[in-house]
């Protein structure tokens, strides 16, 4: 709250304004005569009751806080002076510096605590620091940033460097050196550089192109590993709670913390109850450490939070923490190869041989031919002239022959796979957080295609999270309003709601609403206490002290809180959590009138009937209970036995609209969902029914509870696995056994989770889905994917981008092989039959070019269809290469084939042209059938290619940059890539040739295949 000292001096008077900009001087001096007159007025009136004459007053001034309109009490403005105070501390300070880094207990007590600390730092403990402009940036220039340094990226000319030394590369360089001084020394500077420069050319566009490619890659990667490093963390600035960046963390900032949190700097305690973390990241100690203000009072950065809920009051940050010195010295290394790469290198690897295969038997017969003068000219005459051998010549003969040799190897040797693999994953990936799916591990894209089974949690993921109290029951009877409740029962409801919370409740002003934060449940359960209840959260804090607390996890599903009464000094244990839970350890029940009564069997049932009832309409049932404990007593816990109850709220989360739909594309996709949660079954069984997960057309749909399962042994829970639909109150280890079956039965699992205690589920998943909402840090870390809405929808795309990554590897490696099969048959044909291979070197190098980055660009970035989740989940160990990619690829090879060789042997008397013009006709058709085969490769199994073409705009992009380029080869850099000039029939005859391979890949698609693999086929007929 902003304010102003004015100072009226006899004689002069001044202003002492704050910083604030809407400082206004004559509306704050009419402001300040009416108080003086005021004052006056109540001094006189004061004074002649009394009868008593004053003596005059020597004062020279009197100061008078003014406050603008709409402004709190004193309380916040002397909470500004204090955040307007200089730091009386800096980093350089020897008793601060590495106060946490060095858990210095020393210079902690001799700066007086964590109080005395946060008075140095110019915060408060409850308000925290100011947080505007000016604060930010006084913090940032004294104490730093919360960021570190990294190691920089690599740069372009890195890449290029890494493309230049693949091996063959590097040899056809060597060649193009061989090749310039031979060519130098034959035909002269003017007319020998062509052939050894364009090679040199042709290799350095073919390494800057895929350089280009893996460069944008790698920081699309970067910047995707800094959104999921940038996590939000909770902190109080200028009394309110809000949401910042890690990243903006500063020194001074009060940060809230509970379970599952990731300390995001270092700090030191200042209150919190059962506080304990994990240091196992920092120190490797697998225990977990207990943190209070007495004994233990540092929290490192970087460490989690296992238990508890706190407050710390931040440090240090950045470079100065010893996360932060730990991290910037780490540089981060490429990320492992996924499985589906690591399988592409095993393909790679095998045609590579197969190329060298092919290389070594055309060196071995062109060198052959050439040597025994079977090679001849344009004109008839032998290239090699037996009369007259010199070095040179069979040097340079050798040179030329081995440099084609090595030039099919280049073009054999898939090398676009892997790239192909990159590029849609980094395009899924980038598509995927526009969708609210954030990738964590790369592998998880690949995987999310093979998935069969998801197991999904509730709350948030099938629901809105958007709970609200619709139900009120205090003992068997619903009330209509507080009114109608005595007195004593709301004021233990309110303290129920109110001291055991996690959330909290924050009021600016008189006339604006509350500012409520926490959990769904937590917020729901405020609200309804502050607007049905009348609860006034700050005075409630003020009238009572907390004792002890036990916050609230997934194994006990309740929570409990210990008070003590500052007027009366009584203590109370508060409860609250899962109705049936609770109830079963209540022996009283409290009624309407405040009178406590026996809960007996008739009653037991009645209030069993009313949590029923409440589930069956799938509301979530929370109980509140109390007990009066002994204050004379030490409690080490807070007692659970014996509670009296004093009412359940039944809490509403509608359906997400479009999850019906969402769960209804998995099943038809073959993807089994399973719900797993830890409301009331009867809950469960609604929302599942109303979500679409069980349905009257499934009768062999199980729902069952997690302490069923759990009671089962390993046997049984595998005969039943499969049939399970829902999972109620079940455990977070209860999630882990069924994780653990399933995969056991065969099944690739997604599992959804939120909570700590949901880690090891995730990390035994093949693909864990943590929430981005409501997850914990925890939970994040130990997912592959961030559901960033906490959307089961979400999870349903993340399932059709992983089999689109699948379905894209598959077209380019249909569209790769094809033109491998094509370029080693006709090269290898053609080198045995005339002794000449049909095209160059720099001819070669270019279809490389085409086939590999520009092909991979092409196809690898295809944005997933409906028709995807129309067929079954991919195998985990389904072959690459399908029956019908082998139809299809043999048919356009085998076209390629016949064609190309026939041009080859008879399109010199068929066109009337020389062998440089055949040459190029024969360049032009292979590479315009590459072309027109890209639109074949986008559909494996559907016959219509053109589908959402115009969709793909990177696709119709590289076609026309091809088609661009391949006529700037064949017409303008003649010299360069060995080629002549066409006539437009002679381009018409290329098209017309390139075009048939569209009703060849439409017709041959008729040919039905078998689904099993020809391996399969031969390994059953041999069993049998």
């Amino acid at each position: 709250m902003e304010c102003a000292d004015v100072f009226i001096a006899v004689g002069r008077r001044s202003t002492s304004p704050s910083t604030s900009s809407s400082w206004q001087p004559g509306r704050q001096w009419r402001k300040a005569l009416n108080v003086i007159r005021t004052c006056h007025r109540l001094a006189r009136l004061g004074i002649l009751s009394a009868g008593v004459l004053l003596p005059r007053s020597t004062a020279s001034y009197v100061a008078i806080k003014i406050h603008h309109d709409g402004s709190d009490s004193d309380a916040d403005s002397s909470g500004n002076a204090t955040n307007a105070a200089a730091f009386s501390v800096t980093a350089d300070d020897e008793l601060f510096k590495g106060l946490v880094k060095e858990k210095r207990e020393d210079c902690f007590r001799r700066l007086g605590g964590s109080a005395a600390i946060a008075a140095a730092l110019a915060s408060d403990a409850e308000r925290g620091i100011r947080g505007d402009g000016d604060d930010v940036r006084r913090r940032r220039e004294s104490f730093g940033g919360n960021t570190y340094p990294k190691p920089k990226p690599k740069s372009f000319f890195s890449h290029v460097w890494d493309a230049l030394k693949d091996v063959f590369l590097i040899v056809l360089l060597v060649c193009a050196v061989v090749s310039l001084g031979f060519g130098i020394k034959e035909h002269g500077l003017k007319d020998g550089w062509y052939d050894g420069v364009s090679i040199f050319l042709a290799v350095f566009l073919v390494a800057a192109v895929s350089a280009v490619s893996n460069h944008s890659q790698a920081k699309r990667f970067d910047k995707l590993a800094s959104e999921s490093d940038n996590i939000a963390v909770t902190v109080v600035r200028a009394g309110r709670r809000q949401e910042v960046s890690i990243f903006d963390i500063l020194v001074g900032d009060v940060v809230i913390l509970k379970i599952g949190d990731s300390v995001p700097a270092d700090g030191v305690f200042l209150e919190g109850h059962g506080l304990q973390v994990d240091e196992s990241s920092m120190t490797g100690e697998p225990h977990p450490i207990e943190i209070d203000a007495e004994k233990s009072p540092f929290l490192t950065g970087g460490v989690k939070i296992v238990d508890g809920y706190g407050r710390m009051l931040v440090t240090a940050v950045g470079t100065d923490t010893l996360w932060g010195e730990m991290m910037s010295s780490i540089t981060k290394e490429t990320a492992e190869p996924t499985p589906l790469q690591e399988r592409l290198e095993r393909l790679t690897s095998s045609i590579g041989k197969i190329g060298v295969a092919v290389a070594v038997l055309v060196f071995t017969v062109l060198t052959a031919r050439h040597f025994t003068g079977s090679t001849k000219d344009d004109q008839g005459k032998p290239l090699f002239n037996k009369g007259h051998v010199t070095f040179d010549a069979v040097f340079s003969s050798l040179v030329v022959i081995f440099q084609q040799a090595v030039t099919i190897i280049v073009v054999a040797i898939p090398e676009g796979l892997p790239l192909a693999v990159t590029l849609t994953l980094a395009f899924s990936m980038k598509r995927m957080v526009k969708e609210n799916a954030l990738v964590r591990r790369l592998s998880a894209c690949e995987t999310m295609g093979s998935v069969t089974a998801i197991c999904t949690d509730k709350t948030g993921t099938l629901t809105l999270n958007q709970m609200k109290v619709t139900e009120f029951w205090v003992g068997t009877d619903q009330p209509r309003g507080a009114t109608a409740i005595a007195g004593s029962v709301v004021s233990l409801l309110c303290q129920g709601a109110g001291l055991n919370t996690t959330g909290s409740v924050y009021k600016p002003d008189n006339v604006s609403p509350p500012e409520i934060t926490g959990s769904p449940t937590e917020k729901a359960l405020l609200s309804w206490a502050v607007a049905d209840l009348g609860m006034d959260a700050d005075a409630l804090k003020r009238s009572c002290k907390v004792l002890h607390v036990e916050a609230f996890n997934s194994d006990k599903k309740r929570s409990g809180v210990m008070i003590k009464d500052n007027a009366t000094g009584a203590v109370v244990a508060h409860w609250k959590g899962a109705a049936e839970m609770v109830l079963a350890n209540c022996s009283m029940y409290m009624d309407t009138d405040g009178a406590a009564r026996e809960l007996g069997a008739e009653q037991r049932r009645n209030l069993e009937k009313v949590i029923n009832d409440m589930a069956v309409g799938s509301l979530r049932c929370i109980a509140f209970a109390y007990k009066q404990v002994d204050s004379t007593t030490e409690q080490s816990k807070i007692d659970d036995d014996g509670l009296t109850l004093l009412g359940f709220v039944g809490l509403k989360d509608p359906c997400r609209p479009e999850v019906k739909a969402a769960i209804e594309a998995s099943t038809k996709a073959g993807v089994a969902v399973k719900m797993v949660t830890g409301d009331n079954i009867l809950t469960a069984r609604a929302i599942a029914k109303e979500c679409g997960i069980i349905s009257s057309n499934d009768p062999s749909g199980i729902v069952i509870e997690g302490d069923e399962f759990r009671a089962m042994s390993p046997e049984q829970q595998l005969e039943i696995v499969d049939r399970i639909r829902v999972m109620a109150r079940s455990l977070p280890l209860d999630k882990l056994a069924l994780v653990q079956r399933l995969k056991q039965k065969g099944h690739v699992v997604a599992v959804t989770g939120d909570g700590t205690n949901d880690a090891p589920a995730l990390k035994e998943a093949d693909v864990g889905l943590s929430m981005g909402v409501q997850g914990t840090e925890v939970a994040k870390e130990s997912s592959d994917i961030i559901i960033l809405n906490d959307n089961f929808d979400t999870v349903v795309t993340a399932t059709r981008w992983g089999r689109c990554v699948y379905n894209n590897i598959q077209k380019f490696i249909q569209f790769q092989l094809t033109v491998n099969v094509a370029a080693l048959v006709i090269n290898f044909v053609s080198a045995i039959t005339t002794g000449k291979m049909p095209l160059t070197t720099v001819q070669l190098l270019w279809v490389n070019l085409i086939m590999d980055t520009m092909g991979a660009l092409a196809l690898a970035t295809d944005t997933p269809t409906k028709a995807l989740m129309d067929r079954p989940p991919i195998g985990r160990t389904a072959p690459l290469i399908s029956n019908a990619m082998w139809r299809n690829l043999a048919a356009q090879a085998a076209f390629q084939i016949a064609v190309l060789l026939a041009l080859q042997y008879r399109g010199r008397d068929v066109f009337g042209t020389d062998e440089k013009g055949n040459g190029t006709m024969i360049f032009n058709a292979f590479v315009l059938c590459q072309v027109f085969n890209e639109f074949n490769a986008r559909e494996i199994e559907k016959k219509n290619v053109f589908a959402g073409v115009l969709k793909n705009r990177m696709f119709l992009v590289i076609i026309a940059v091809t088609l661009v380029l391949q006529v700037v080869m064949v017409e303008v850099l003649t010299r360069f890539a060995g080629t002549k000039r066409l006539g437009l029939g002679q381009w018409g005859v290329c098209l017309a040739i390139a075009a048939v391979s569209w009703p060849i890949g439409w017709a041959v698609k008729f040919i039905p295949v078998p689904d099993r693999t020809l391996h399969d086929i031969l390994t059953r007929r041999k069993s049998s």
